[in-house]
């Protein structure tokens, strides 16, 4: 009777756990759905009834216009070159830095860290003045390259604080026995460290990738072309119109939202890894 009674309870407590958080899913995606389908939206439908959800005619004369017209293309290029390339390079540098911190100075690790995770309390827009004159100095304003380095100022102190704790928690007795079965540094750093703190690395992959994404200071500082400009900027300079389309701005909302949801499905299933399992492969 007693087991009668719990697995009642396991069943009912599932099912109320379940319900509720189909509720929260459904509440935090559904933003994101009006935007998809408001951009498929006809205009006239938009000024009809902009309240509707759903659409009456699926149309995709928005992108159209916004790929066409609005040249947003070649902006969602610029965005996707830049946040990679500052992601790819913040991992190698954050990963390598963590590691000879927590490896070749243990003792003085912790200051070092929290000397460059102080970079973070200048606000951003306390640097763009000097930002601005040392890119205009070294040739790299309207740069997609000088806009990749600003942001690896900002993201690679952060990822080396947080790959710290991560590198700390890797036996060194596994690094030995690498060694003795023949491996060198670089083999035990690359096939035997680094599958170890995966999770790590896509939290800093995550982390640097979004905020380059969505990143509007000093693209828009350092830009000045449009041909050059990211989307946040592209996307920001839709509301200056006189006349605002609603349907083009859900349109192009989506093209930048997309991608970054994109690039996180990709790499989602790494975060729930263990941080022993690369030891055992």
């Amino acid at each position: 009777m007693k087991n009668k009674r719990l697995l009642k309870r396991g069943w009912f407590g599932d099912t109320v756990s379940y319900i509720y958080l189909t509720i929260l899913a459904l509440i935090a995606i559904f933003p994101m759905a009006w935007v998809l389908l408001t951009s498929v939206k006809g205009k006239g439908e938009m000024t009809g009834d902009p309240t509707s959800i759903l659409p009456k005619v699926l149309t995709l004369d928005n992108y159209r216009t916004v790929i066409e017209q609005l040249n947003f293309g070649n902006n969602i290029a610029n965005s996707i070159m830049v946040a990679l390339s500052t992601t790819v390079i913040a991992i190698l540098v954050s990963a390598l830095g963590a590691y000879g911190v927590v490896r070749f100075f243990p003792r003085f690790g912790k200051i070092m860290t929290r000397v460059l995770i102080t970079t973070y309390m200048f606000p951003p827009i306390l640097l763009a003045v000097p930002y601005s004159i040392i890119m205009g100095k070294v040739g790299l304003m309207n740069n997609r390259l000088g806009l990749v380095i600003v942001y690896l100022s900002f993201s690679v102190p952060y990822a080396i604080w947080l790959l710290v704790g991560f590198f700390q928690t890797v036996p060194l007795e596994i690094e030995e026995a690498a060694r003795v079965d023949g491996a060198n540094k670089i083999q035990v750093f690359g096939r035997v460290v680094l599958p170890i703190v995966a999770p790590g690395l896509v939290a800093v992959a995550i982390y640097t990738f979004i905020n380059a994404w969505n990143e509007f200071l000093y693209s828009l500082i350092l830009m000045n072309s449009s041909e050059k400009m990211t989307v946040a900027v592209a996307l920001k300079s839709l509301e200056g119109q006189e006349v605002l389309d609603w349907g083009v701005m859900m349109a192009a909302s989506a093209m930048v939202v997309i991608p970054s949801v994109i690039f996180f499905m990709l790499i989602q299933k790494k975060i729930a890894g263990g941080l022993a399992s690369g030891s055992v492969k």
